[in-house]
C-alpha cells in the first residue's frame, strides 16, 4: 500500500513542491513527514496544493536566474586539488563529489555535493572535465588538476612519454 502525499519541498528524485506524490508508508512515516517535506493528502492539504505551486513557480524564476549567474561565473574555470601520493604517484583515498564541493565553497561559488556530476570517485592524477546540474537543471562545467602533494619528476616524464606514444599512434592510423 501506498501513502499519498503532498510535497511541502521538492524532494531529489521524487518531486517538486506542491506535487501529490505517491510513496511507501515507510519512506513517509520516517523520512517526508517527520522532515516537514511532506504532508498527508486530505482535503485541507489539497486546498494549499494550488497556493504551495505559485509559490514554487516563483521560486522557480529565482532559482533559474541564480544558478544562471553562477554558471556563467563558474563554467570553464580551472581548480586544483593537492592529493597526497607515495612514491610512484599513486593517490591515498580518491576525490570525490564531496570534496569538489568543499573546494567550490572555499573558493566562494554555493556548489552542493549533489550539484556535482562524478560517475566515480578520481583516482589518479591530472586533469579533469567536471559537469556540474544546478538549481533547475542548468549546467555547467569545471576543470580540475590533481596535483601532487610532493615533487614526482619520474611521473612527468612517464606522462609525457604516454602521451607521445598516444600521439604517435593517431599520427600513424590518419596516415
Amino acid at each position: 500500500m501506498q501513502n499519498q502525499l503532498l510535497l511541502l519541498e521538492d524532494v531529489d528524485s521524487l518531486g517538486r513542491k506542491g506535487e501529490i506524490v505517491r510513496v511507501k508508508p515507510g519512506y513517509a512515516r520516517n523520512f517526508l513527514i517527520p522532515q516537514a517535506k511532506a504532508v498527508v493528502a486530505d482535503k485541507r492539504a489539497i486546498r494549499m496544493q494550488e497556493k504551495l505551486r505559485e509559490e514554487r513557480a516563483k521560486q522557480s524564476v529565482q532559482d533559474k536566474k541564480e544558478a544562471t549567474e553562477l554558471a556563467e561565473t563558474i563554467n570553464h574555470k580551472e581548480f586544483n586539488i593537492v592529493v597526497k601520493v607515495d612514491s610512484d604517484g599513486n593517490m591515498y583515498g580518491s576525490v570525490t563529489s564531496l570534496d569538489i564541493s568543499k573546494l567550490l565553497k572555499e573558493k566562494g561559488y554555493a556548489v552542493e555535493r549533489t550539484n556535482v556530476r562524478l560517475h566515480a570517485p578520481i583516482k589518479a592524477l591530472g586533469v579533469y572535465e567536471i559537469s556540474l546540474v544546478l538549481k533547475e537543471g542548468v549546467q555547467a562545467s569545471i576543470s580540475l588538476e590533481l596535483e601532487s602533494d610532493i615533487p614526482l619528476p619520474h611521473l612527468k616524464k612517464r606522462v609525457k612519454k604516454e602521451v607521445e606514444v598516444a600521439q604517435q599512434s593517431v599520427e600513424a592510423t590518419e596516415a
